[in-house]
């Protein structure tokens, strides 16, 4: 007989490996019928479309618009804003710009957390106005990223802001044309649960 509780040692383990798995089962089957099974719960509260699985955006080159290089990493180690379009930046590029700049600023403190890119894909670029309304925006245009640009969903681009994680996942699609509040909540949710960015 154990001296501690009086159980023979055999039934002492018994008795650990059962409290264990009262814990461990539970939360192995959350996980699997969540990462593995599909299963969302139906009360979700976010407002923008999550992708899912989120998608690891492969390494890439970039340019800025003077034609130098853009760094490698653009999409690493803060959390992104990113808008894919026309350089000339019409109607839909102007609201979809607005939309970042202002849901950033509202963040308050942790506007420094996030960082906000525009990937011109032609006509490179309106630098009067982007440079005038939007400072602090990076501009990008596509060198060697066909593969990263095949990541995005191309459904409604032109309305379309796309969140990437600090880790270069892309995770959510917002629509610049919904209630920008929206977008504001699921990016202090985001912030308020994430340890890295």
């Amino acid at each position: 007989m154990s001296e501690g509780n009086g159980l023979p040692p055999k039934q002492g383990r018994t008795v650990v490996i059962g409290v264990a798995a009262l814990f461990f089962v539970p939360l192995l089957a959350a996980f699997y019928l969540y990462y593995a099974g599909g299963w969302r719960p139906a009360g979700r509260t976010n407002h923008g479309e999550l992708v899912t699985p989120a998608r690891p955006l492969p390494i890439a080159s970039f340019a800025q618009p003077d034609g130098k290089p853009a760094g490698e990493t653009n999409f690493r180690g803060k959390w992104t804003l990113v808008y894919l379009g026309d350089g000339r930046c019409a109607e839909d590029c102007q609201r979809a710009l607005w939309v970042m700049r202002q849901t950033r600023v509202l963040l308050a403190q942790d506007m420094d957390r996030v960082q906000r890119v525009f990937v011109a894909e032609q006509n490179c670029c309106n630098l009067s106005f982007l440079h005038t309304e939007h400072p602090g925006l990076a501009l990008l245009t596509p060198l060697d990223a066909a593969a990263w640009l095949a990541e995005f969903p191309r459904t409604d681009t032109a309305h379309s802001l796309y969140v990437v994680d600090p880790l270069g996942n892309l995770m959510m699609r917002f629509d610049a044309r919904q209630n920008p509040k929206g977008l504001l909540t699921d990016l202090q949710k985001l912030l308020k649960l994430s340890h890295i960015g």
